[in-house]
Formats: C-alpha cells, structure tokens, sequence
C-alpha cells in the first residue's frame, strides 16, 4: 500500500492509538480525583446520573450552596485525596501519601448510604457533557465496582467518548494534511489527561475539535460534508454551548459553511441557521436556570474571600467602568501570561504538575510542522474575518466569566483563568491565521512532502506525551514505578 493511501485515514488511526495508549495511562497513574475539580465534576456526575439535571440549593452555613448526595464511601476517598493533594510537602518528597490509603478507601463497596456534597462550580453546568461519565456510572453501578473501580470506570467511559468523537473529527479530514493540525491539538498533554479523568472538559474538547474540524473542511477547504458529517455538525451546534457556555460562539459557526457544503438547497439551506439559533437559545435558557449558583462560587476561595464574588457587582464595574475592566485585564497578562502558556500544553490536575520543558518544546515542534504542512486555505475573506471574531470574542468570554464568577471585587487580576480553557479554540483560531499567512513547508521541487513531516509529528507527540507523563508519576508517586 502507498503513502497516499496510508495517509488518508492515518491521522485518524494514530490518534486512536495514541490517545488509548496515553489516556489509559493518565486514568491509571492519576489519583482518585486528582483531576481539575475531579471532586466536584464526579458528584455532579452522580447527581446527574440519579436524575438530578438542574441545579439543587443544599443547605450550607457559610451561605448559597448547590450539591446533592454522594455514597458515603466514595465520599471517603474523595476527603482522603483532597487532604493528600493539599498537604503540598516539601521538595524532594512525593505529592502523595502513597498507594496504601488509595488502595484501602477503594477496596471499599460502594454501598447505599449516602450524604451530602457541595458541588456548586459543577451544577452550573448542564447534563450534555456528563453523559458519557454517566454511562461509566451506570456500569460501574450494574458490575457491582467497588469504589476505585467506580471512579476508573467513569474516567475510562469520558476517554472512550473522547476517542470516539475526535476519531470521527480527524477522519472528516482523511486526505488533507491540515488534519495534523487537529491531530496535534488533540493529543496534547492536557487534553489527553483531562480525557483520562472525571470532568466535563473532555466532552467540551472533544465537540470543540469536531465543530472545528468541520469548519475547516467544510469553510476553509471548500469540501463537502458527508451526510454523517452534516448531521455531526448540526448536533454538535446544538450540545457544544450546553457543555461549556464559553464556547457557544465556536458551535455556531457551522452556520457559516455554504449550504452547498452540506447539500442543502432550498428552504433547506437554513437548517444550519435554524440549529446555530436553537443551540443559541438552548444556551440561553440554561444560563438563566444556571446564573444563581453564581452567588455561591465565592466558597471555593479561602474563607476570608468567601463573600468577596458578586457577579452582579462585577458586571456593574464592566459595564459602569469599562476602563476600570480593561486596566485588570492588562495586569492579568503581564502578571499570568507565562502560567496560561505553559497551562495550555498540560498543567496536569490538582498536583499543579507542570509538564516538563521537553514536553512544550516537542508540542512546539509538532504545531510548527503540522501548520507548515496544511494547505492553502480557500474562505473568503468576509467568513475569515468572522471566524477571526468569534475566536476573539470567545477568548474575551474566557476573561468575562472568570471575572464574574470567581474573582472577588476589586481584585487586582482575573484570577482562575488557566490555559487550557483556550484549547478548544486551537483548531479553528490557527485555521484563520493558515487563511491569512501563505507560508509552507515545501521540498526542493516546491512540492509540500507529507511522510517526513508526519513521522515527525508523531514522534514529537509521542516524545512529550511521555515526558509529561514521567514527570507527572514521579511528582506524584516518587521514583518508585
């Protein structure tokens, strides 16, 4: 078999290997709800898969409260790892404890009794990006798991989703080398080890990159959509703003795909229209079901700031003082900006681990080759120029909600901000810049090679892929393997 027909479905295949591989290993090596806000993504995935899909006021002494129950013995595990990860110990000592506690509060059964749990960060989002997790649940429920086994479980069902959802993406792009691009962003150290817990993040990167995927190839390649494509990206339009609301303006760009991309004539031509609205008002109506569990994010700051986040003064001070928002946001980039760079290629968990410089180099490497090698891209410059906004105003979304909802007023910075919230604008962001910047990667007969380059993007992947994960055992665990 030839290169050119490897290459048509290889981006694919690989990222299927690679993302098992890599993902399993991260939901191994990772601690029970280690994740970013594992705690709280898993109650709100008990909750949901009990029935609970809007948010649930809890009572609470400190003040507004949304939860709901969890099992008593999971409950146990998750006390257990967030005094572990909050012991920070002194250099050269492991962030944990060790295996031994794990393995104990694992080994225990489930059981029926139940408590209790504070998760208000977590109700604000709806059930859409929990429903894969849920399904881990379900089954972890019906084999009778004891309670380690519930929570790899759960993790192992996000990851399969994930696999299952940018494995289909990457293929949309079988036979364009700009499928690298994706392949790169989707394999990154973060994304593969937030497939690899509890949160729903994963579900969130995971339509990001289809919507994206789509995009390019339908707007910036000028191809046509397959019909399971079409029916992807009108879905996808739909659940990506019940995911994460910050992302709403990304889903509704499939709108800007000639109709002609999808096959539509006729009245049919605004179906793409018709779904960018209702995913639009969808968002709507769970952001005002949603918006009071704004009033209690101020918790999950340390006790003398636990009142301190108003989001309705907050949003007084960006619209009465724009200025004012403007000055904070500035200090912000000069004061976090090399954070949110290195956050971007993997800050793994509640271990606050950063991936190694190896790791980001090698990631450089392979976003180097992969955009030198994509093609020319074909949208008019008017839908450039709208994509260009929508990537901008959803970075501005990313700043706006972390000021309202978790930074305290009059603070100096906007804090909570992390780099990873901009990977799922990757894709889509790079494709304007490839739209607007002609430079490739050619041979020397002019010709843009596709082996090489894509070998290299696969070791270099591999390569960082390994390094973070090095790093993070031995951080975590010790130089015990």
């Amino acid at each position: 078999m030839c290169w050119l027909q490897l290459r048509i479905g290889l981006g694919s295949v690989v990222f299927l290997l690679i993302g098992a591989i890599f993902g399993v290993t991260f939901s191994v090596v990772t601690p029970p709800f280690w994740g970013h806000d594992e705690i709280t993504q898993f109650g709100r995935t008990y909750q949901v898969a009990h029935g609970g899909f809007l948010p649930q006021r809890i009572p609470d002494s400190r003040g507004v409260s949304y939860g709901g129950q969890i099992p008593v013995s999971i409950d146990a595990l998750m006390g257990y790892a967030l005094r572990d990860y909050s012991r920070k110990p002194q250099e050269p000592a492991p962030l944990s404890a060790g295996h031994a506690a794990y393995d104990r509060l694992g080994s225990a059964p489930v059981g029926s009794a139940t408590k209790p749990m504070w998760f208000t960060n977590t109700a604000a989002y709806s059930a859409i990006p929990y429903v894969p997790a849920v399904a881990g649940l379900w089954l972890a429920t019906a084999v009778g798991a004891d309670v380690g086994n519930t929570v790899l479980l759960t993790r192992l069902a996000g990851l399969l989703a994930y696999l299952l959802i940018v494995g289909f993406a990457l293929r949309a792009l079988r036979g364009y080398r700009v499928q690298w691009l994706a392949f790169t962003v989707a394999v990154l150290p973060i994304t593969l080890f937030q497939a690899g817990t509890v949160t729903a993040d994963t579900i969130t990167n995971a339509l990001a990159i289809l919507v994206s995927c789509l995009l390019v190839k339908g707007l910036f390649l000028d191809a046509r959509l397959s019909r399971t494509e079409v029916a992807a990206a009108l879905v996808a339009t739909i659940a990506l703003p019940l995911s994460k609301p910050t992302y709403v303006l990304l889903a509704m760009l499939v709108a800007l795909i000639p109709a002609r991309q999808y096959g539509f004539r006729g009245w049919l031509r605004w179906i793409p229209w018709c779904c960018a609205i209702l995913g639009a008002a969808l968002f709507a109506v769970w952001m005002k079901i949603a918006s009071p569990t704004g009033d209690g994010m101020g918790l999950m700051r340390e006790p003398a700031q636990w009142h301190s986040v108003r989001p309705g003064d907050q949003l007084h001070q960006i619209l009465g003082h724009p200025w004012h928002f403007i000055d904070v946001f500035t200090h912000s980039i000069w004061l976090r900006d090399g954070e949110w760079f290195t956050q971007f290629f993997g800050q793994l968990g509640f271990a606050y681990v950063d991936v190694p410089g190896l790791s980001i180099l090698a990631c450089l490497l392979a976003f180097a080759v992969s955009v030198g090698i994509a093609e020319r891209l074909s949208a008019t410059q008017l839908r450039t120029a709208l994509v260009a906004l929508a990537i901008a105003a959803s970075v501005a979304m990313i700043y706006v909600t972390l000021y309202m909802s978790f930074s305290p007023v009059g603070y100096y910075l906007i804090d909570g901000v992390q780099g990873r919230y901009f990977v799922p604008l990757a894709v889509a962001g790079v494709a304007v810049l490839l739209r607007w910047v002609p430079l490739r990667l050619t041979n020397s007969q002019g010709k843009t090679p596709v082996r090489g380059p894509a070998i290299t993007i696969i070791v270099a992947t591999v390569l960082a892929l390994v390094a973070a994960i090095i790093k993070y055992h031995f951080m975590v665990w010790g130089s015990n393997l």
